[in-house]
């Protein structure tokens, strides 16, 4: 049997890892160089000026110009296709840059999001506060029973939004069905893969239509980068390249940047691996303390749609939330307590970071929206970290109030 240009027998598929080193590179193109190299230029010279029109009209392939196209984000962009199934990526400066970029190639005045009722902060206020100022009608619902969207869904319905798992709640959604209750209709279903990131779900593959990602997160993975990438169709992405990133945010991912995420996608498995298991170890010793009231995990067997997670998700992810008894106050308290775990927003990175999102990524929403859109004001979410899972649950333990302990 012949073999490929990696070796592998023909009609044998690639494993994640292989793919997230290897996909789309080949050190001899490069002079042998074994680092794919970085591309630092803004514009592309033409060897006639009848190449330059060509490759302006679309009948040429190649770059040129870097708000477009470069080459460092482009072995990104198919890198990131291929592990998340897709036909097609795209590299953005931001997760806020990638979702904004999708948002106005596809919405016009006039037009309906529907969206789930547990969002980012920065991504509510961006619907909520942005889209709606330009006519377009943003409805919430509660995801986590498909028939809802069905009754909410219309002809003007263009887009169905939602992030595999909640931010920062843990609530978790069905992707297939809510995919099919949107085709329907004709809408694209939209769907924000941070939490899980490629190597513990695919929603392509699921049904929708479009992935987004903070890159700045698990894919990048050492809290060094802001990046977001977008994986579809090869004419969706194609639409906002030239339309939502090109034309309407210039949210254009620096090469910089995008070397810096290649090379933290080649230990993404490693890394996740980690952090599902650790995070496991320390969502049962949560679970198990007579000060915490709830934990939100969906690894655990208590956990509402526990079913959910073993049926779409590879393992259960490094993210959870929990409640402290005594509310806001022993919450924020245990916080102030802890002596390695550090008190940061952002997730998915080496070190274990604890935040408050009512005070912090979720203080977009007023208190009477959280209320609404379940987000309790004395959740704690926590991003389980690399390093030792015994000295993670340590410091979490010597943090929390002890039982017969009155908050101050």
């Amino acid at each position: 049997m012949k073999d490929d240009s990696l070796g592998r027998p023909l009609g044998r598929s690639l494993g994640f890892s292989t793919n997230a080193i290897h996909h789309g590179y080949d050190p001899l193109d490069e002079e042998g160089a074994l680092t794919p190299p970085l591309h630092l230029t803004s514009t592309y010279a033409f060897d006639s000026a009848e190449h330059g029109g060509e490759m302006f009209a679309g009948e040429r392939q190649g770059h040129v110009y870097s708000r477009i196209s470069n080459p460092t984000c482009d072995l990104l962009e198919r890198r990131i296709a291929v592990l998340e199934g897709a036909e097609a990526g795209l590299a953005n400066a931001s997760g806020m840059g990638a979702i904004t970029s999708v948002m106005w190639t596809f919405l016009s005045p006039g037009d309906e999001v529907i969206c789930d009722e547990t969002l980012y902060g920065c991504t509510f206020a961006y619907f909520e506060h942005g889209l709606t100022k330009f006519g377009i009608k943003i409805t919430y619902v509660d995801m986590t029973n498909a028939e809802n969207v069905r009754a909410a869904i219309s002809e003007k319905t263009k887009i169905v939004y939602f992030e595999t798992v909640s931010n920062p709640n843990m609530r978790l959604i069905d992707v297939a069905a809510i995919s099919d209750i949107a085709h329907e209709v004709g809408a694209k279903v939209v769907v924000d893969s941070t939490y899980t990131t490629p190597y513990l779900m695919r929603p392509i593959e699921l049904g929708a239509d479009i992935v987004v990602h903070s890159a700045t997160k698990y894919l990048g993975g050492h809290g060094d980068v802001i990046a977001g990438l977008v994986a579809g169709s090869l004419e969706d992405i194609s639409q906002i390249r030239l339309v939502g990133m090109k034309d309407m945010t210039g949210a254009v991912m620096a090469p910089f940047n995008a070397m810096l995420i290649l090379r933290g996608i080649k230990t993404l498995q490693l890394r996740m691996d980690r952090h599902c298991s650790s995070a496991m170890k320390v969502a049962k010793a949560l679970e198990a303390h007579p000060m915490v009231s709830e934990v939100h995990f969906p690894g655990l067997e208590s956990f509402p749609q526990h079913a959910l997670a073993k049926r779409t998700m590879k393992d259960f992810g490094g993210m959870i939330a929990f409640e402290v008894i005594g509310g806001i106050e022993a919450g924020k308290s245990t916080m102030n307590r802890l002596k390695m775990i550090k008190r940061a927003v952002s997730l998915g990175d080496a070190e274990t970071l604890i935040q408050h999102p009512a005070s912090m990524t979720h203080s977009t929403y007023t208190p009477e929206e959280r209320a609404a859109h379940r987000i309790s004001e004395g959740l704690v979410r926590m991003s389980v970290g690399l390093e030792d899972p015994d000295d993670i649950i340590a410091d979490i333990m010597q943090a929390l109030p002890i039982a017969d302990q009155k908050v101050a």
